[in-house]
């Protein structure tokens, strides 16, 4: 049974399951590498509370009980009364593995292991722990409190007792639970990743500029965001990133990330975070960067 779940990452992916967690009426641990970290997710959670305090959807009872749900430190000696730990780190499989190797000498015999990766292998993060079999990947999407899915991903020891456990946990934060096979990206970033790669040919070759493609893909496909929008909202670190894992995981030629892609990342253009991308947010309003 989970009631004390650890998280490691307090970025956005991770204060929003810390969020999620918490209003659930669990026990949230939340680690990350400084204080300012910490304190700066633990102010952006208040300020969703405080958001749906507005609505009239929660009161600020509510709020300072699920405040009161969650846990600060840099430490993970707080990890050893954790019944499930989630790793939500940046998308790079490198950092996640030393992570793991960190965490493991302080966990329970018992308990289970999860990663938010968007895109790396579970089999292959798993086999950097002691406990394969309770390692699961457990996908969120961001902003993790509107969102209603979360892929789950089983790795090739992952057990069935594991599964069951997650599986039910799912749906006691009230989401939806996707179950994807273990191959790269997994459902839903095999399919939106590549569609955004694609736009931003596009946009390379001359078809469109930001503007007009966004515009055609809202009003001619009905998407509620642009892949522009969309893809300064993921981070375009991130979103290379995962292109790269399906491009090297896949050895398919359709996968290669587009080079104006590459190159705005290496410009440290990388979205909302950075203030641009393809998008300018520097301003009142966003405007296109091409």
């Amino acid at each position: 049974m989970v009631e004390i779940v650890g998280i490691i990452g307090a970025g956005q992916m991770g204060s929003g399951i810390a969020q999620v967690f918490a209003q659930n009426n669990f026990k949230v641990r939340l680690s990350d590498v400084t204080d300012d970290r910490l304190n700066a997710a633990l102010q952006n959670i208040s300020k969703n509370l405080d958001r749906q305090i507005a609505k009239g959807k929660m009161t600020e009872a509510d709020k300072a009980k699920w405040l009161g749900n969650i846990t600060l430190s840099t430490d993970y000696a707080f990890f050893r009364q954790c019944d499930l730990v989630i790793e939500a780190a940046t998308e790079n499989e490198s950092i996640k593995r030393e992570i793991f190797k960190k965490l493991t000498p302080f966990l329970q015999a018992d308990g289970l292991l999860a990663s938010n990766t968007s895109s790396i292998s579970i089999t292959g993060l798993a086999a950097a722990t002691d406990r394969p079999e309770r390692f699961i990947g457990m996908h969120f999407m961001n902003p993790v409190p509107v969102m209603q899915l979360v892929e789950l991903i089983r790795g090739i020891a992952t057990s069935e007792e594991t599964f069951k456990t997650i599986h039910d946990l799912t749906k006691k934060l009230g989401k939806s639970a996707s179950i994807s096979e273990d191959f790269p990206a997994f459902i839903v970033n095999r399919i939106l990743l590549p569609m955004i790669n694609e736009a931003i040919y596009a946009l390379y070759e001359g078809v469109g500029n930001v503007e007009s493609i966004d515009m055609a893909m809202k009003l001619g496909a009905n998407h509620p965001m642009g892949p522009f929008e969309l893809a300064d909202f993921i981070g375009l670190d991130t979103c290379l990133s995962i292109m790269q894992v399906l491009h090297d995981g896949l050895a398919d030629s359709k996968y290669r990330p587009c080079p104006l892609l590459v190159k705005y990342v290496e410009a440290g253009w990388l979205g909302r975070k950075a203030k641009r991308g393809f998008y300018d947010y520097r301003g009142e309003k966003p405007v296109p960067t091409r």
